[in-house]
């Protein structure tokens, strides 16, 4: 148990034992895996956090509607190609490739935002272990090799559908939000170095108390993950400084952090029948919280 706390602690991840688990089974068995959740719940710092444990070597792409298939095994250098012909010596090799040849693991984020040729391209080398390099010929895979992808919900913008051919090559591991205390104490840690050090807890707790309420708002589309709460407790210990008032400080640090990662479903209206703008919303979570806090205050007083 110590060991694997000590191991924790190494690669600076709070909580996620479980899925750090169920993804050094999968690397350890030379499986080709999928890590599926949510924008902002750590699906990438938890990929390269296991391959830094199991001292994988890591060739990286990051998943991008315009990422072609020459990018992803490798292309020919023209003014090479022309001087010395098409051969291994023209040959600049893609992530894809550098992965095979070493045994090592590609690491793919956000999977489906690649277009479908391109994770095509993967086909051949998940299931033969071998990709065909036109005027190149073919590349084996030496043992080691994986594929570790990630991928946001279906229903995130931006993305596509993993055909079944894809999805078939990998094992799934589904992360969510996580637990209250352990969120609380990712913002405390992103708030080291930060002056107002008194106020750490209580800008913590404050903060993943707002965005835990974002992803249950009924105005609210898509919610906030912890990465909108350090954003917020960071903004609100620097305004904090400024003002004696730590509500308005937070505020002002909500106002900012939340708009670009949270989405709300602008069909809805309030009871007057008029549409509630971001800053009212996030006025009323705030007020909520208060409320919350007051009537928890009344019950310990009693």
């Amino acid at each position: 148990m110590s060991r694997k706390k000590d191991v924790l602690s190494n690669i600076k991840l709070i909580g996620r034992r479980e899925e750090l688990a169920r993804l050094r089974a999968c690397l350890k068995a030379g499986r080709n895996v999928l890590l599926e959740g949510p924008v902002g719940v750590g699906k990438t710092h938890l990929a390269l956090a296991v391959t830094e444990e199991l001292k994988r070597p890591v060739f990286r792409v990051d998943g991008d509607g315009r990422y072609s298939e020459q990018k992803l095994s490798g292309w020919f250098d023209p003014p090479i190609a022309l001087k010395h012909g098409y051969g291994p010596k023209s040959f600049i090799p893609g992530p894809l490739t550098e992965a095979m040849k070493q045994g090592a693991v590609l690491f793919i984020n956000e999977l489906n935002r690649l277009p479908e040729a391109v994770q095509n391209v993967l086909l051949p080398a998940i299931d033969e272990r071998k990709i065909s390099i036109p005027k190149l010929g073919s590349i084996s895979a030496k043992p080691g090799f994986t594929v570790l992808a990630t991928q946001n919900p279906k229903e995130f913008v931006a993305t596509s559908h993993l055909s079944e051919a894809i999805l078939d090559r990998f094992d799934l591991v589904v992360i969510d939000y996580q637990q209250q205390e352990e969120e609380e104490e990712i913002v405390r840690a992103n708030l080291r170095g930060f002056r107002s050090q008194q106020l750490h807890s209580t800008l913590a707790e404050k903060a993943v108390s707002l965005i835990r309420l974002t992803r249950s708002h009924s105005s609210i589309k898509r919610g906030a993950s912890v990465r909108a709460a350090i954003a917020t407790a960071q903004l609100a210990a620097i305004f904090s400084e400024e003002t004696n008032d730590l509500e308005e400080a937070f505020l002002k640090a909500a106002l900012m952090a939340l708009p670009t990662r949270i989405e709300v479903e602008r069909e809805l209206a309030d009871e007057e029948g008029e549409i509630e703008s971001l800053e009212q919303i996030i006025k009323k979570l705030m007020y909520g919280m208060k409320s919350k806090n007051n009537s928890l205050e009344k019950k310990k007083s009693r």
